[in-house]
């Protein structure tokens, strides 16, 4: 038996989706120019009014938008309600300490929580579970968008957060866990913890919900056979409002995206052409429902394939692959996004030479990350000062920086090979992505 949260939306003919798209997309249009100084000069810089929009079929005359215009904006400059109309932040981390910051009115979160609702259901949840929510809370939208969504669902809703391993599996087995939702590698490492206590037959999981980070294939069927559950994915940005953009069914065959509140397109990177369904390439998306922080084509950076061909599921609503790469250098590393200039930055705040190189890897399906960094000859002759001491002040420096913990190697001048061509400085050994 199928089971939806919102059936009549998620199984909508689409030809009805695109009709409402194309409504709520001109009146988003509206609501920006008229509201939001950034796009009306964007617009008009580009020769465009809000009148030249008379649905989807136009999108493509609007400007995009970046990452880069989002920390240009820090904080208000995109906000297009007055500030007393909205009821929450939530933040990502900035690469130069300048964060992203997304605005919420009580009506975008309501359907940031049914977008997330119909993420639950669609893994078989209903007010019957109990619903384990193991992703961090705070700024980060984790924590936040699947909990509101399994109010939504009226599941028993456990907001453990992350980490303190031992009590959340001692909620889990007391209080009866269904379906868990965490970080891919949390989860791996939880059923690690729990087979190695003898525990599995006390849990009673039927169900994960797992994003925030890249995972393999290889890394599902583990987490599925270790844990005796079915693995889902799910997929969201804190700027178009966090996870619940697009989720899996039961096919397990690409993300249905939310179409009655994103409109996605498939550009290439370079030209920025929108290129045709079943093409790989940037994912663009466009939120046509937001009040406070709507962004129009909004560029991911995330690099996947969409398609219409008909699921199982019976949803109608476009799908899209897991991500299969990036068309920037941006890193997740351990549900969190950083950036090679990040690291960059407090090397040479710190007074070492632009030499580096990073090392990610995934070890007991756990993220590592360690920073080699080249001395300086003067760094490398100092007596006085350890190595030992240098990297325990790096260390410190780079956590505050990233919001994560890295090892950092210090080695002698002149060690990092050099590169002719633009300099190799990430090294990835996770094999992420699919080809």
């Amino acid at each position: 038996m199928k089971q939806y949260f919102q059936p009549e939306i998620e199984t909508m003919p689409v030809e009805e989706i695109k009709k409402m798209q194309s409504e709520r997309l001109v009146k988003q249009v509206h609501h920006v120019y008229e509201n939001v100084p950034f796009y009306r000069e964007r617009m008009d810089a580009a020769g465009i009014s809000p009148d030249d929009i008379h649905g989807i079929g136009d999108l493509h005359k609007l400007p995009f938008i970046t990452k880069d215009d989002l920390r240009d904006q820090y904080p208000y400059g995109l906000l297009a309600v007055p500030l007393e109309d909205c009821v929450r932040i939530q933040s990502t981390s900035g690469t130069t300490g300048r964060r992203v910051v997304a605005f919420y009115t009580q009506h975008d979160l309501d359907l940031w929580e049914e977008c997330c609702a119909r993420a639950i259901v669609a893994a078989g949840g209903s007010k019957e579970d109990v619903c384990h929510v193991s992703y961090g809370y705070g700024l980060f939208t984790g924590g936040p968008g699947l909990n509101g969504g399994s109010h939504k669902v009226g599941c028993l809703t456990l907001p453990m957060s992350s980490g303190n391993t031992d009590r959340q599996i001692q909620f889990m087995t007391d209080l009866g866990s269904t379906i868990l939702c965490c970080t891919p590698s949390y989860a791996a490492y939880l059923a690690e913890s729990i087979n190695e206590r003898g525990l599995r037959d006390k849990i009673k999981l039927k169900a994960g919900i797992f994003g925030a980070e890249a995972w393999t294939e290889e890394m599902r069927h583990d987490i599925e056979k270790n844990l005796g559950i079915k693995a889902y994915d799910i997929y969201g940005l804190t700027e178009i409002s966090g996870p619940g953009v697009s989720f899996e069914c039961e096919e397990q065959g690409g993300m249905h995206i939310n179409e009655d509140h994103f409109i996605a397109e498939i550009i290439d990177p370079k030209t920025g052409e929108v290129l045709p369904e079943g093409s790989r390439g940037e994912l663009v998306f466009t939120c046509i429902t937001k009040e406070a922080f709507p962004l129009l084509r909004y560029r991911t950076r995330d690099i996947a394939i969409l398609t219409r061909k008909p699921c199982s599921c019976g949803r109608t609503h476009i799908r899209m692959t897991k991500p299969l790469g990036r068309s920037d250098d941006m890193m997740v590393v351990k549900g969190v996004n950083v950036f090679p200039s990040q690291i960059e930055t407090v090397l040479l705040n710190e007074g070492y030479p632009a030499n580096y190189e990073l090392i990610v890897d995934r070890v007991h399906n756990s993220d590592t990350i360690e920073v080699k960094v080249e001395m300086s000859q003067e760094m490398f002759d100092d007596l006085e000062t350890t190595i030992a001491q240098r990297e325990k002040k790096l260390v410190a420096s780079l956590k505050s920086m990233l919001g994560i913990g890295v090892d950092v190697k210090l080695v002698a001048p002149k060690t990092i090979t050099r590169s002719e061509g633009k300099a190799v400085r990430v090294i990835d050994k996770r094999n992420l992505y699919q080809n």
